[in-house]
């Protein structure tokens, strides 16, 4: 089939370079257009599109999927199926309805389980032991539509989103192939997810991303796994933001009330409303990533030093 490819960012490649070397013919890229980044915030390219680059495709970057011209161009290619990873923006009808096979998402969650932008951020903090990736028809509804098929993936313990992410890139990359190629020799036809187990996973805030000491362990660190790398889960020293990179549960340590502090020469633990957890690894405001330890030696923590929630307002 002749396909446009839809996507942005970094976990879309792989599934561009499986399409590229499939027996489909990628003719064209869509992506988000260039945003501003780094300290200079100069206007950078997405990952999509410099691979596309690299591999000689035309790239397409409209400000909206609605915008006439690049529905204009999108007829000229007159594209048989656009496969969508992550692309970032809602298609609306008038762009569903060019290509003769519509537009197929892969999304990262077994549908319909957390449909919506951040299937796998709550995957990890709801603590699934299983996951997986989903091909579907896009329609007007959200993440709502037909499903061609799914991979699964088990959620291992010291899993972060970003570890899970990445193995589901890979394994979906294979899953986006063989859906279109089940299109293509008419072999697939897509099933409507079922009306039970539908839940959403909307996009995680930074204010999501901050720390409840008062909750159980192992809820602060599925938080902690869930929002890392973005946003980052964080707390609050000394009123500066500390950023949690990585925690590890400590059952062996129970006397310490929720947030507060217990520094040993190798060792960080924080209480929590259960039992306490380790920090491994921390970034104070305004620096780089650091051991927990090493950090701890240098602010010479008090005792009943606590770890704090920030106040609001």
């Amino acid at each position: 089939m002749k396909l446009v490819f839809a996507g942005t960012p970094e976990v879309a490649v792989p599934a561009l370079d499986a399409l590229i070397a499939s027996r489909h013919e990628v003719v064209a890229v869509v992506t988000r257009p260039d945003a501003p980044a780094g300290r200079g915030r100069r206007l950078v390219a997405s990952p999509v599109a410099d691979r596309a680059e690299e591999a000689g495709i035309e790239v397409l970057k409209p400000v909206k999927p609605r915008d006439e011209e690049f529905q204009a161009r999108l007829r000229e290619i007159g594209p048989d199926c656009c496969p969508v990873v992550a692309y970032g923006a809602l298609l609306p009808k008038s762009a569903l309805e060019i290509p003769a096979h519509g537009w197929v998402n892969l999304h990262f969650s077994l549908l319909p389980a957390w449909r919506g932008a951040a299937p796998v951020q709550h995957s990890v903090m709801a603590g699934d032991e299983v996951t997986g990736a989903s091909t579907f028809q896009i329609e007007q509804g959200l993440d709502s539509g037909p499903v061609y098929g799914v991979v699964t993936e088990d959620v291992r313990a010291t899993d972060t989103s970003g570890d899970l992410l990445t193995r589901l890139a890979f394994a979906g990359s294979g899953l986006l192939v063989a859906t279109m190629d089940g299109i293509e020799d008419g072999s697939l036809k897509p099933v409507p997810q079922p009306e039970d187990g539908v839940s959403l996973a909307p996009k995680i805030t930074v204010e999501d991303a901050q720390v409840d000491w008062h909750a159980p362990a192992l809820r602060v660190d599925r938080v902690v796994r869930g929002c890392t790398p973005a946003p980052g889960a964080w707390t609050v020293f000394r009123g500066e933001r500390l950023k949690l990179v990585q925690t590890a549960p400590a059952q062996d340590r129970t006397d310490l009330a929720p947030g507060e502090l217990s520094a040993g020469k190798n060792h960080v633990h924080v209480g929590t409303g259960s039992h306490a957890v380790e920090l491994l690894w921390v970034q104070p405001q305004g620096k780089k990533p650091m051991r927990a330890a090493d950090w701890a030696r240098g602010v010479r923590i008090a005792p009943g030093e606590v770890l704090a929630k920030a106040e609001v307002g």
